[in-house]
């Protein structure tokens, strides 16, 4: 679903600008997850809570949130779970970025700054010299939350002119303590602090703030590029593409006899242990209450529907460099526009097999989608997803794959809205068979 409601086309300009607007108002993962919560409301999903017992029937349509930033969407299939299993596709809500600190407030050489630490590998020179924000969450009197985003971009991160530092022309160093502390205002400006900032842009009261989940984002838009002009320029492509295409699938898919679940999960980034990660137990809690509903009675009932399953777990792939190809496998240059990555790893850092490979494989086939393949060069290291994790979990077979991009972790990350249409088709195809 788009900003409005209504169902883009495959049109890589339409369905990429739709991805624009997600981006746009999910500079957090709370944001993020609050925004699918509204097109899946769009689309006839209700929500769940988790402390309430749960009813449900074939077809129903439901979504639960944990803690904020981690999302479980689900379609009831037609027969019990344990006799038809579940379609599932798995990403993650996170980005590398900035967190703030507690105690936030820097002063020193007669500027305010506010005190962050990094959260996952972020690739720190690309937020020198950018316009950013703060976003994310508050905590206020009484257990509630608010979700926040301070208007315009008044935090920066300057570098510091080679005239100071000639050193620079042999490489780049950033100690995060000491050099990553981006700049508020000068110690004697007149503009506020930025609890009076929060409280201002959240319309409650600043003494009713007592904590605070809160990240920064770049404050320049996303942005059409290329010689074609089909290019996207946006921060927290990975993983919020692969979000979107779920989201689109999900909405996308016809109801079958097996049932359909989206998981999007926080904490990716830094390994997943938590309450909301892929280590916890969110998608085990979900899918034990699903079997339960259809299959009350058979304690074998939830290995059974898990041995009947198949998970796609979805995050973003390296493209292959213009300028250092030399750091990819020369047999696995996935190109962007090129159609979703399948991605292996002999290790298992990513989850992948024969089996999970060709019946993903199989599935593009079938909507006339192309598929790359992805592998690290012999002497590098891998990265890792959700896949195995969550694999290991359930026991679910899962296959790896993502769209291809540029500039992974980076500020600003680069993909094809060509690949966008590409993999809504393919993860609706999985989801359907």
């Amino acid at each position: 679903m788009t900003l409005d409601g209504s169902t883009p086309t495959g049109d890589p300009h339409d369905i990429g600008d739709d991805l624009r607007r997600l981006l746009h108002v999910s500079p957090s993962p709370s944001h993020a997850v609050a925004e699918m919560g509204r097109r899946l409301r769009t689309g006839g999903f209700t929500e769940l809570a988790e402390s309430e017992a749960w009813d449900l029937a074939p077809g129903d349509q439901r979504f639960v949130v944990r803690r904020g930033g981690s999302i479980v969407a689900f379609r009831m299939g037609s027969a019990p779970l344990a006799e038809a299993g579940m379609r599932l596709i798995g990403a993650h809500t996170d980005s590398p970025t900035f967190k703030v600190r507690p105690r936030w407030d820097v002063r020193q050489a007669g500027y305010r700054l506010i005190g962050v630490e990094p959260y996952g590998g972020v690739l720190a020179h690309t937020w020198l010299d950018r316009e950013l924000t703060v976003a994310g969450r508050l905590a206020l009197r009484g257990g509630v939350t608010a979700l926040v985003r301070l208007p315009g971009a008044p935090l920066r991160l300057p570098s510091l002119a080679i005239h100071l530092d000639r050193s620079v022309r042999d490489g780049l160093t950033l100690d995060p303590q000491l050099h990553l502390v981006p700049v508020w205002s000068g110690e004697a400006g007149s503009g506020p602090g930025l609890v009076t900032a929060l409280a201002g842009a959240a319309d409650v009261a600043a003494q009713d703030i007592f904590g605070h989940d809160l990240v920064l984002a770049e404050g320049q838009e996303s942005a059409w590029t290329g010689a074609d002009g089909t290019w996207i320029a946006a921060g927290r492509l990975d993983n919020l593409a692969s979000c979107h295409a779920g989201l689109h699938a999900l909405l996308a898919a016809p109801p079958t006899r097996h049932t359909q679940v989206l998981v999007c999960y926080d904490h990716e980034e830094v390994g997943s242990t938590s309450m909301e990660g892929a280590r916890g137990s969110m998608l085990t809690d979900v899918t034990s209450r699903l079997v339960a509903a259809t299959d009350s009675g058979d304690r074998q009932a939830l290995p059974r529907a898990t041995a009947r399953s198949m998970l796609v777990s979805a995050d973003m792939a390296h493209a292959v460099h213009p300028t250092r190809w030399d750091r990819h496998e020369p047999s696995h240059t996935p190109q962007l526009g090129g159609g979703p990555v399948l991605k292996l790893n002999a290790n298992q850092a990513y989850a992948t097999d024969a089996g999970s490979g060709g019946w993903f494989a199989e599935r593009c086939a079938e909507v006339d989608v192309p598929v790359q393949h992805f592998v690290s060069r012999a002497d590098l290291p891998c990265g890792s997803t959700i896949g195995p994790l969550t694999a290991a979990r359930l026991g679910i077979p899962t296959v790896d794959v993502g769209a291809p991009m540029l500039a992974m972790h980076s500020c600003r990350e680069l993909c094809s809205a060509v690949d966008i249409p590409l993999m809504v088709r393919a993860l609706t195809a999985c989801l359907r068979d």
